[in-house]
């Protein structure tokens, strides 16, 4: 009951202070003070109490898009177990509702971007779910292989303590999957080397393009969400890399709060030190993601069950 409580707690409250991370390291590379670490949170503070502007084209599913994707990545977040323990919602087979929800939210934050009308932000969307395509099948193949290792069809048990044995009896394919699961990672939440979330360049936008018409609450939904979908696959990248569990959650939750942090940190240094590819390559990473979780997955299939 305490785990549950506090995985809700950490769930809503942590996301943007990632984002807080990422910006600190990418100054510190850059040699600047930088923004304060909690701005993310006072930039959804004040988002939350402006108001907002919308087009005479727009209808419902123009607000319905934040609003439903900040949800599904909510509802998805409690599908995974972030201290080693059961996570709160755990059935057999939640882990394609997990991935179901994710393509939930990607799906109504593009239909909202077309909702517009606009050219400009229908290309944005093209380009996000052309991109999906292609990380997709990563995440399934990793989801698939560790339900092979460890013999369970739900998150709770994939992600669970089984891991731990799996760096002891499958260490080649638990190091592919984690870096397939990173690049997924990156491309699910519009980083460098796929997108840089600073910039607003035309040729250059993918996520950004498609929120640029919604303000006030519905941009903080927006950016809420996203936070939250980056703290959810961070959490997956410690639970593959750091599979500790126990009975003594004051010794697991902070350990997993900084495994998380150090994520930031890792993803803010991958920034700092790569530029942006060129939109003809992104596929080509997409591909090579692909196939690094498929390689863990044919590895295991040789082995016991």
């Amino acid at each position: 009951m305490i785990d549950t409580l506090v995985q809700v707690i950490v769930l809503l409250v942590m996301p943007p202070l990632l984002l807080g991370v990422i910006t600190k390291t990418k100054a510190a590379f850059a040699g600047r003070v930088g923004a304060p670490l909690l701005q993310p949170y006072y930039d959804l503070i004040k988002l939350f109490r402006k108001g907002s502007v919308l087009s005479r084209t727009t209808t419902w599913v123009f607000l319905a898009g934040p609003a439903v994707t900040m949800v599904a990545v909510l509802l998805a977040g409690l599908l995974v177990p972030m201290s080693g323990q059961p996570a709160p919602i755990r059935f057999a087979g939640d882990l394609i509702l997990f991935a179901y929800l994710l393509a939930l939210g990607r799906f109504f934050t593009a239909i909202a971007a077309l909702d517009t009308g606009s050219s400009f932000e229908g290309m944005g969307a093209a380009r996000e779910v052309t991109f999906a395509c292609l990380a997709e099948p990563a995440l399934f193949f990793a989801l698939l292989a560790l339900a092979r290792l460890t013999g369970g069809l739900s998150l709770s048990e994939s992600f669970g303590p089984q891991v731990a044995t799996g760096w002891v009896t499958a260490a080649p394919t638990m190091v592919l999957l984690l870096g397939g699961v990173f690049i997924v990672l990156l491309v699910e939440n519009s980083r460098i080397p796929f997108d840089d979330p600073n910039t607003h360049l035309e040729l250059t936008m993918i996520h950004e393009v498609m929120v640029l018409d919604h303000g006030g609450p519905a941009l903080g939904a927006v950016l809420y969400g996203a936070a939250v979908k980056l703290f959810v696959f961070s959490t997956l990248i410690v639970r593959l890399a750091v599979p500790v569990s126990g009975d003594q959650p004051l010794l697991r939750w902070p350990l997993f709060i900084a495994s998380v942090l150090a994520v930031a940190v890792v993803v803010g240094i991958v920034e700092s030190i790569m530029a942006r590819l060129r939109l003809l390559h992104v596929p080509n990473l997409l591909v090579g993601a692909c196939l690094l979780t498929a390689f863990g997955f044919v590895l295991l299939l040789g082995g016991p069950q």
